[in-house]
């Protein structure tokens, strides 16, 4: 057990190398994690995120964020911290770049540390949990549709759109932003509704507690929809399903390294540019 400096503990008995084997230089990548943690006297073993094993106590994950997501969504059942090395583009959720492991490495032996739990969200009865978002559009292509949102049994929205996406604070960086949304810290507990491209000017993103239930529901003369999470899990809906989305029981653990540098803000600022003016 290493135990952090702000209280919490992670349990490095078991450790997890996650990559995904599409990425050519994340095999590469997994195995110099590897050889850096031999070489400090931790054990681990390297899987892909199509080989997930539910005994692993502590998992670092090589690539992008959807990597991230993927595994995160796995092993927030088994409440398993994960640590992110950005191997992407953005790299929102990750803590390190490949040149940085080592330090990476070492800050979390030290105990410089912190696990923040992330609100997730779930639907289908289970079935489905995403820590970014859940979207739901029709089947057609360029098609629009008429969406019922209910939050707590009271009908609060109308929409004729291209779809909705029902967004954790996590996810209010991803999608969620670039469909007009707001900006949550992550720490936050609440849900956003966002209609995507809707067919009225006073349609806006709605932000509620998160432990309020939403439903939707679609017109009856209207094609199949589609729900996904996180983008990568996706399932076919007949026009009479209703659609209930809500909190989810699990929580998924992100590992957060160097906070003075990684906090939400600076993560903000240097990744998405936030609040920079533009110099000409």
């Amino acid at each position: 057990m290493v135990k952090s400096v702000y209280g919490d503990t992670i349990d490095l008995s078991n450790v997890g190398i996650f990559f995904n084997k599409d990425n050519q230089k994340a095999e590469y990548t997994a195995y110099n994690l590897k050889k850096i943690l031999l070489e400090k006297e931790v054990e681990s073993q390297i899987l892909t995120t199509n080989n997930f094993n539910k005994d692993i106590t502590f998992a670092f994950v090589l690539g992008g964020d959807g990597t991230i997501l993927k595994t995160a969504r796995y092993f927030s059942k088994f409440e398993v911290p994960i640590l992110g090395i950005n191997l992407g583009r953005l790299g929102f959720l990750s803590q390190a770049k490949s040149t940085q492991i080592e330090e990476a490495v070492d800050f979390l032996l030290k105990g410089c540390f912190k696990v923040e739990d992330r609100m997730m969200l779930t639907s289908l009865n289970g079935k489905m949990n995403a820590l970014n978002d859940i979207v739901i559009k029709g089947d057609g292509f360029s098609r629009t549709s008429r969406l019922y949102v209910h939050i707590n049994d009271n009908i609060v929205c109308d929409y004729l759109a291209d779809g909705i996406i029902i967004s954790t604070p996590t996810g209010s960086t991803a999608y969620t932003l670039s469909a007009g949304g707001p900006i949550l810290s992550p720490i936050l507990e609440a849900i956003v509704v966002v209609p995507i491209c809707p067919h009225t000017m006073s349609a806006r993103p709605i932000v509620i507690p998160s432990d309020e239930v939403i439903k939707v529901t679609s017109s009856q003369n209207k094609p199949l929809l589609k729900i996904s999470a996180d983008g990568q899990e996706t399932y076919d809906l007949g026009i009479n399903d209703d659609i209930e989305i809500k909190k989810s029981q699990f929580k998924a653990k992100l590992i957060l390294l160097n906070l003075e540098k990684n906090s939400f803000y600076s993560v903000l600022k240097e990744k998405l540019h936030w609040g920079l003016s533009w110099k000409g």
